[in-house]
């Protein structure tokens, strides 16, 4: 992305996805609009209501019908939240989008933060709540898997669960969330060659509702973190993580089964009882299939990417005529 000046910021989108926050819903809207009020920029409020029980929609309609800045959008059922932020970002249509969580913890005061980093050449800027005001049995989970995240992906953010986010509107159509992938947006970013930064943000306690998060959440993230490490580094040669896999297995069965056979051909005595051979030879099948897998992968790799480019283009200056 190249360096943009506040003026170019035409239209700011906001996506709230919730989950039964009525107690919330009309207070964040205030303190959005408080916070835009000295930036004279324009901006638009999209709400998705991922499957609400209690009387949240409602809520926003009443803010839809008094404010042309808002949009509600209502799914038949929870769907998730990457669904609700997939379907708030087809909303859009601002050169930044943010992306809030309605319980109130994220505060909107720190939008010109996020604007300035984005300003200053930042595709994507995550909220770094360095002091949580949360409960150990969510903090705990949150600060294992964030280190666990960065290591994995060499990406410099310490919070990439925080919902508070913004996006410059070219990193958007990059994101294909579905899962649990929205909590891993700055490694699929960063993987991308955008720009991913973070700031710190102050996180203020939840007073109403109930947190949706815990230790199952973890569990999910674990297993979604595979997922993001293959679409980030191997979603175009998905054979050579297989291979990463099944070759070492094939050459350690090969070998193993090789020394047997050499035993046999000396006459040193039957190999056919010994749980080496076995363990040999379950290393080469299983290695075959993993290269087998691969492959299969490889075909279906080919598929989805054909008619699309494999790559993003950051600028491109100048024009010839054929």
């Amino acid at each position: 992305m190249t360096e943009t000046s506040e003026t170019e910021f035409k239209l700011i989108s906001f996506v709230v996805p919730f989950l039964n926050e009525e107690d919330t819903v009309e207070a964040l809207h205030k303190e959005i609009e408080a916070a835009m009020s000295p930036l004279e920029t324009a901006f638009e409020i999209i709400f998705v209501d991922d499957g609400s029980t209690d009387d949240s929609s409602k809520k926003v309609q009443g803010l839809v019908d008094k404010d042309d800045r808002v949009t509600l959008i209502q799914f038949r059922r929870n769907f998730g939240k990457a669904a609700a932020l997939a379907a708030g970002f087809d909303a859009t249509k601002g050169d930044v989008v943010f992306t809030m969580d309605a319980d109130l913890q994220d505060d909107p005061k720190e939008i010109p933060r996020f604007l300035e980093e984005v300003r200053n050449g930042t595709d994507l800027v995550s909220g770094w709540k360095r002091r949580r005001n949360d409960p150990i049995d969510k903090t705990l989970p949150s600060r294992v898997f964030n280190w666990i995240t960065s290591r994995t992906f060499n990406i410099e953010i310490h919070d990439i669960n925080c919902g508070f986010k913004a996006y410059h509107r070219d990193v958007l159509p990059h994101l294909n969330l579905y899962g649990e992938l929205h909590r891993f947006t700055p490694a699929l970013a960063n993987g991308l060659g955008f720009v991913v930064r973070e700031v710190e943000v102050e996180h203020r306690a939840r007073e109403h509702g109930v947190s949706k998060y815990g230790w199952t959440r973890f569990i999910k993230g674990l297993l979604d973190l595979m997922t993001v490490m293959l679409l980030t580094r191997y979603g175009a040669r998905p054979l050579h993580f297989f291979a990463r896999l099944g070759l070492p297995l094939v050459a350690l069965g090969v070998l193993f089964v090789g020394y047997l056979s050499v035993l046999w051909l000396l006459d040193m005595g039957p190999i056919g009882t010994r749980p080496l051979l076995q363990i040999g030879i379950l290393f080469i099948v299983t290695g075959i299939q993993l290269l087998g897998i691969g492959l299969i992968a490889e075909l279906v790799s080919a598929s989805r990417l054909s008619g699309r480019d494999p790559y993003v283009i950051k600028n491109q200056a100048g024009e010839r005529n054929a």
